[in-house]
C-alpha cells in the first residue's frame, strides 16, 4: 500500500525492559505529537510469536516494523516493544508492536515480561489487537487461552480501567464462515473472564464494562496474499477517525493529553516495572501535575524574556508609561492563553491550579512594574495638584474653593490613570496608594493654608507695626494729658481696620468661626503688644526725653527761637514751667493706660518731687514721714501695666536734676555776664559831670589839633597793646591772675609793636601808602575781634564773680 508520508519508528522499550525516553521524546518533536491535544489514537497488538503481528502491522498502517524471514525459520523477530506512527491515517495514529508471547529465546522470563507489557498496552492503547489463529478457536488449550487470561488479569490491577476495544484478528481463515468462529470466540471470551479472579468491587462487573470487543477475519498471507491485502485495506479503513463517536474506540475513557503521552508512558512502564498496581485516575492526575508544571514554567521563562515586558518593565522604572495596564495584560494573557492551549487536555482540576500558580507567579513577577507605575502616577499627579492649586490661588481663588475643586479634580485624574494601569488578573487594591495621594494632597494643602495664614497674620501685624510705632513714638514723645487718649484711639483705629481686613480675607479659607475668632483676638493682641512694647521701650529713653525736653523748653522761648540772657528773664520761672513738662513726660510714661482706669501718678510725682514748700517742710520735721515713692508699684495700677516705678521715678528725677543743674547754672551766669557788660558806661550824673568840667579841655583840644593828633595815635597804641596782649580774656579768670600774666607779656609785646614799626619806616615810599592802608585794614579787624573776645570774658567773669554771691 502506497504513502507519500515518512514512516517514523522507535524502539520504546527494549528486550532488557528499559524505556527509551530520549527516542520517544524525539519521536514526538518529528511527527508533532503535542500539537495533537487529544486528537490521537493509540493501538498495539500482542500475540503468538511468529505469528505474523508485524507483517499485519505494516500492512494496516504502513509501517516498516521488521518481519520474520520464513526461509531462515520460525524465531523472534520483535524484542521488546517497538513504536511508529501510521502513515497516512486521520487523527494521528501510533502503533506498537510488542514482543510474541510464548517465545522459546526469553524462556522463564517470559510470563514476567508478558504480563507487564501486556499491562503497558491496555494502561496506555486505545485499542489492542490480539493476533489469534484460526484453529485455535474452540479449542480448549489453545495457545490464545493463556494471553486471554494474562489480558483479563492485569485489567484487574487497574484501579480504574480504560474502556480498551479488543479487536481479535482472526488468521488464516478456513472456509467457516465468520459467522460461526465469532459466537464461539465470544464465549470463550466470557469464560476465561468469568475465570479470572476479580476484586470484590469487580465481582459482577460484566465484560463489556471494560472492553469493546471486536472480531475480524483474514485469509493467509502466504496462500493468499492478494486476498489478505485487500481484506486488511478494508479493515484499514475502520482505523480512520477511530476516536470519533462511533468508532472503534470513540467512548473510551481516561485519555492523556497528546504534549504528556511519553512521560505519562514512562511512569506507567516504571510502576508496571516495580511489580506495583497502577492506579490509572492517580497516574493521570501525576502526569497532568507534570506536564502542566513544565508548561507553566515554560511559559513564565517566556515571559520574562519577553521583549515587549523587559522594555516595559525598564521604561515604568523611570516613569510613567501610558497604557501600561494595557500593555501589560496583553502580556500576560498571551502567556496564559498559551498555557490554556497547550493544558487543556489536562486533568482539569490540576490544569486549573496550575495555572492559579502560573498567574501569581506572573503576578508577583509585574507587582514591582505596578507598584512603580503607581508611585509615578501618585508623584506625577501630587506634582500637577501642587502647579494647579498655586495658580488657581495666584489667580485670586478663595483658598477653601481652589482646595476643594483641585482635589476633586486631580484625585479623579488619578482615578483616570490608575484605570489605565489596571492589572485586571489581579485583585490588587489600590485604596492605599489613593489614600496615601490623599493624604499628601491633604497634607500639602494644610501646608499651604499654614503658611497663607501665617503670611496674612504677618501681613497685618507688620501693618499695624507701621501704622503704630512710628505715632506712638510721637505721642510719648510729645507727652502730654492727650497723649494716652490719643495712643487709645490709634490703637483703635488701627485695629478695627486690621481686624475688619483680615476677617475679609480670613472668608476665603472657610474656617469655623471659633478659630476666626481667635486669629482676630490674636491680631489685635499683637497691636495692643506693639503700643505696649513701644511704650516699654520709650520708658527706656525717659531720662534723655526728660533733659531733651527740659533743654527745648529751657533753651528756647515761645517762639521756638534760642534764648538770649540779657537779664532780663525769669529764670526760676523758666526753669518750674520746663521741670514740670519733664515731670509731666515721666508720668505719662510711668504706666500703661490703653484702659480707662484713672490713676493718680501725676499728681504722686508733682507733690513729692516739684512741690518745694511740701519738701521743704518735711525736711525740717524731725521725725520722718511716709514717702510715697518709696514702692515698686503704683496704686491703681497693675505690675504688668507699671513701665516705671516709684522707686525709679524717684531716681530718674534726681539724676535728672543733677544732669540739667549745670544748664540752669550756665544761663544764671550768662544772665549776669551780660548785665556786667552792658553796664561799662558811667553814670549818666558822671557824664554831665565830665562835660561840664571838662569843657576848658575839649575847647584846649579844638584850638590845639596837634594834641588832637598826639592823642589819637596814643589811642592806637593803647589800642594794639589791649589786642596783643588780650586784656580781655586775661581777666577773665580774675583780677591778679590777670596782672600777673600781663606783667610778663608786657615787654614781650612792645618790643615786637616797635619792630613792626621799624619795619615798616624801611619799606619804599611807594608803598608806604598801601601799607599803611593794609595795616589800618588789619588793625580795625583786630580791634573788633578784640571787642568781642573782650566782651566775652567780661561775662565769663562776671558769672564767675556772680557764683559766689549766689552760693552766699
Amino acid at each position: 500500500m502506497a504513502t507519500t508520508e515518512e514512516c517514523h519508528s522507535i524502539q520504546l522499550i527494549d528486550g532488557d525492559g528499559l524505556f527509551n525516553d530520549v527516542g520517544t521524546d524525539r519521536l514526538i518533536k518529528e511527527i508533532k505529537l503535542a500539537e495533537c491535544g487529544l486528537s490521537y489514537a493509540v493501538v498495539a497488538i500482542m500475540g503468538p510469536q511468529s505469528s505474523g503481528k508485524s507483517t499485519l502491522l505494516n500492512h494496516l498502517f504502513c509501517t516498516n516494523f521488521r518481519e520474520m524471514d520464513a526461509f531462515k525459520g520460525r524465531s523472534q523477530t520483535t524484542k521488546g516493544i517497538w513504536m511508529a506512527k501510521c502513515a497516512g491515517i486521520e487523527p494521528c495514529t501510533l502503533v506498537m508492536d510488542l514482543e510474541g508471547t510464548d517465545g522459546r529465546e526469553r524462556g522463564e522470563d517470559d510470563t514476567a515480561f508478558e504480563k507487564q507489557s501486556a499491562l503497558f498496552a491496555l494502561a496506555v492503547s486505545d485499542i489492542v489487537l490480539i493476533n489469534m489463529w484460526c484453529h485455535d478457536i474452540g479449542r480448549e488449550q489453545a495457545a490464545n487461552k493463556p494471553l486471554l487470561k494474562t489480558v483479563f488479569q492485569v485489567m484487574m490491577r487497574l484501579f480504574s480501567p480504560r474502556k480498551t476495544t479488543l479487536m481479535f484478528v482472526i488468521r488464516d481463515k478456513t472456509r467457516t464462515p465468520l459467522e460461526n468462529l465469532e459466537p464461539v470466540l465470544r464465549e470463550d471470551i466470557q469464560k476465561i473472564w468469568d475465570s479470572v479472579p476479580k476484586p470484590q468491587a469487580h465481582k459482577e462487573t460484566p465484560l463489556s464494562e471494560f472492553f469493546n470487543l471486536e472480531v475480524v477475519a483474514l485469509s493467509s498471507y502466504e496462500e493468499k496474499e492478494e486476498q489478505f491485502k485487500e481484506q486488511v485495506a478494508n479493515l484499514r479503513q475502520r482505523f480512520f477517525h477511530s476516536i470519533a463517536p462511533g468508532g472503534l474506540a470513540g467512548d473510551r475513557r481516561g485519555v492523556v493529553p497528546a504534549s504528556g503521552f511519553s512521560f505519562s508512558a514512562q511512569q506507567i512502564w516504571k510502576v508496571i516495572k516495580e511489580n506495583k498496581d497502577l492506579d490509572l485516575p492517580a497516574h493521570k492526575v501525576m502526569v497532568a501535575t507534570v506536564r502542566c508544571e513544565e508548561i507553566a514554567n515554560e511559559k513564565y521563562a517566556g515571559f520574562t524574556a519577553n521583549e515587549s515586558w523587559c522594555l516595559l518593565e525598564e521604561a515604568v522604572q523611570s516613569g510613567p508609561v501610558a497604557g501600561f495596564g494595557k500593555k501589560l495584560n496583553s502580556i500576560l494573557y498571551t502567556s496564559l492563553t498559551e498555557y490554556d492551549a497547550e493544558a487543556t487536555y489536562f486533568d482539569e482540576g490540576v490544569r486549573s491550579a496550575k495555572r492559579k500558580q502560573l498567574e501569581e507567579k506572573l503576578l508577583q513577577l509585574v507587582q514591582p512594574a505596578h507598584h512603580a507605575m503607581l508611585g509615578h502616577l501618585r508623584s506625577g499627579t501630587l506634582e500637577k495638584f501642587k502647579e494647579a492649586f498655586d495658580k488657581a490661588l495666584n489667580g485670586g481663588d478663595g483658598f477653601s474653593v481652589a482646595a476643594r475643586n483641585c482635589t476633586e479634580a486631580y484625585m479623579a485624574l488619578f482615578d483616570e490613570g490608575y484605570a489605565d494601569a489596571v492589572v485586571e488578573l489581579a485583585n490588587w487594591d489600590s485604596s492605599k496608594v489613593r489614600d496615601k495621594l490623599r493624604r499628601d494632597i491633604d497634607a500639602h494643602v494644610a501646608s499651604v493654608r499654614a503658611a497663607k495664614l501665617s503670611e496674612l497674620t504677618s501681613s497685618y501685624e507688620a501693618k499695624l507695626n507701621e501704622a503704630l510705632s512710628g505715632p506712638v513714638e510721637a505721642l510719648l514723645d510729645g507727652a502730654n494729658n492727650d497723649t494716652w487718649p490719643s495712643i487709645k484711639k490709634l490703637l483703635r483705629r488701627e485695629t478695627e481696620s486690621a481686624v475688619s481686613g483680615l476677617s475679609d480675607a480670613l472668608s476665603g479659607f472657610d474656617m469655623d468661626e471659633k478659630t476666626k475668632e481667635k486669629m482676630l483676638t490674636s491680631l489685635e493682641d499683637h497691636a495692643r503688644g506693639v503700643v505696649e512694647a513701644k511704650a516699654r521701650e520709650e520708658a527706656g529713653r525717659a531720662l534723655i526725653r526728660m533733659k531733651d525736653r527740659f533743654s527745648t523748653l529751657f533753651s528756647h522761648d515761645s517762639d521756638s527761637m534760642p534764648r538770649v540772657w540779657t537779664g532780663k528773664e525769669d529764670i526760676r520761672a523758666i526753669t518750674k514751667t520746663a521741670r514740670s513738662a519733664s515731670l509731666k513726660l515721666l508720668s505719662v510714661m510711668a504706666a500703661i493706660r490703653l484702659d480707662d482706669n484713672a490713676d493718680n501718678i501725676e499728681n504722686t510725682l508733682t507733690s513729692a518731687l516739684v512741690d518745694t514748700k511740701n519738701n521743704a517742710a518735711v525736711t525740717d520735721r524731725s521725725i520722718t514721714t511716709f514717702d510715697p515713692l518709696a514702692s515698686s508699684t503704683w496704686e491703681q495700677v497693675p505690675p504688668a501695666k507699671t513701665l516705671i516705678t516709684p522707686v525709679q521715678c524717684k531716681s530718674l528725677w534726681r539724676q535728672f536734676r543733677v544732669e540739667t543743674e549745670y544748664t540752669v547754672t550756665q544761663a544764671i551766669s550768662a544772665q549776669e555776664a551780660n548785665k556786667r557788660t552792658n553796664n561799662w558806661l558811667p553814670p549818666p550824673w558822671a557824664i554831665v559831670a565830665l562835660i561840664v568840667l571838662g569843657f576848658n579841655e575839649f575847647m584846649t583840644l579844638l584850638r590845639n589839633p596837634l594834641y588832637v593828633g598826639v592823642i589819637f595815635v596814643g589811642f592806637l597804641i593803647i589800642k594794639a597793646l589791649w589786642v596783643q596782649l588780650d586784656i580781655s580774656g586775661e581777666f577773665r579768670n580774675g583780677a591778679l591772675p590777670g596782672l600777673l600774666s600781663l606783667s610778663t607779656k608786657f615787654l614781650p609785646t612792645v618790643m615786637n609793636l616797635l619792630r613792626k614799626l621799624a619795619e615798616e619806616g624801611q619799606m619804599p615810599a611807594t608803598n608806604s601808602s598801601q601799607t599803611n592802608q593794609a595795616v589800618a585794614s588789619k588793625s580795625f579787624q583786630n580791634g573788633s575781634s578784640t571787642s568781642n573776645m573782650s566782651s566775652s570774658a567780661s561775662s565769663g567773669i562776671t558769672a564767675s564773680e556772680n557764683s559766689p554771691k549766689k552760693g552766699e
